[in-house]
């Protein structure tokens, strides 16, 4: 600023003795602020409604034993704990077991999947051997069809194992983990094959001339690195695996094995008897493991998912 535009500002005591106003900023009209910022304000409002309300219908309908999902006059008009009550008290539907199941399928599964797949990923990412290039294209291919036109093979492929590996057959939650791994390598290995290659080699190249084997560097130093994808990786598989139904309910035909997505299903699978109020209690419980993992993995997840994507 120069000296004369110093020597122009108003003193503290001419504002106070009735001297020059300071200069205060005009405000933009309200078309200028809607046109350049406003509508996206208005686009994340619009956003975040149509998504928050049909949780708080779900919840709402959780907490009154007495309405209906479709027949309710108001949210919250009712707080009550008699659909939780009813869902733990049913022996004909052991909810319990349910949810232990859904937890020990979700988390082997992710586990086997960030493993295997870091593995895949760092053999892509760091070795140059023949069809490596077809084997990525491949797997990304492979993810393009659906799981659902592959569930009479699935289907058939169990029964077969059933008669030679019970453990691995039809009825089996070892069989389904399988069945899941199978499936899982495909883009989340593309995935973590990504973010490997943001890794600079040179470490590799420094490691390996202290001594250093690929098993070594791939535990001692890459894992280390590249946390944040294991941890997106494994949320995204968690989450697939707590609410898939289509594959889960051809495997699991035991209900002692059965997960929650083919469990809660019985509550409004009759014609006649639904009972959408307990079903939404199983539903709000369901979400319980998944925004815990979220919150704990949740610092991981933006530098997981966009350093990904940015060199492949």
């Amino acid at each position: 600023m120069s000296e004369a535009q110093v020597r122009t500002l108003p003193t503290i005591e001419q504002a106070h003795d009735g001297g020059p106003a300071p200069l205060v900023p005009k405000r933009r009209p309200f078309g200028v602020w809607f046109k350049d910022k406003g509508w996206r304000h208005a686009v994340g409002i619009v956003t975040t409604i149509f998504a928050v309300f049909p949780l708080l219908y779900v919840l709402s309908a959780a907490l009154d034993s007495n309405g209906t999902l479709v027949g309710s006059n108001g949210l919250f008009s009712r707080f009550d704990t008699g659909n939780f009550t009813a869902l733990f008290n049913d022996p004909s539907r052991p909810f319990g077991r349910w949810f232990l199941n859904t937890l020990v399928v979700g988390l082997v599964t992710s586990a086997a999947t960030v493993f295997l797949g870091a593995m895949a990923a760092y053999a892509f990412s760091r070795m140059r051997f023949k069809g490596r290039r077809v084997g990525l294209l491949t797997l990304l291919l492979l993810q393009m069809f659906p799981q659902l036109l592959a569930v009479v093979a699935i289907f058939l492929l169990l029964s077969g194992i059933s008669q030679v590996i019970p453990a691995l057959g039809l009825g089996s939650q070892l069989g389904l983990i399988m069945v899941y791994l199978g499936g899982a390598l495909g883009v989340n290995t593309y995935l973590m094959y990504g973010f490997f290659n943001t890794v600079p080699q040179s470490l590799d190249e420094a490691a390996k001339i202290d001594g250093a084997s690929h098993i070594q560097i791939f535990f001692g130093i890459i894992l280390r690195l590249v946390t944040p994808i294991l941890a997106v990786v494994g949320l995204l598989a968690f989450i697939g695996i707590s609410s898939e139904f289509v594959i889960a309910s051809v495997v699991l035909t035991d209900p002692d094995s059965q997960t929650l997505a083919v469990g809660l299903y019985s509550y409004v699978a009759q014609q006649r008897s639904e009972n959408w109020g307990v079903f939404a209690a199983g539903a709000v419980i369901a979400a319980i493991p998944v925004m815990a993992l979220f919150l704990f993995l949740q610092k991981y997840i933006v530098s997981g998912l966009t350093a990904g994507s940015v060199k492949g």
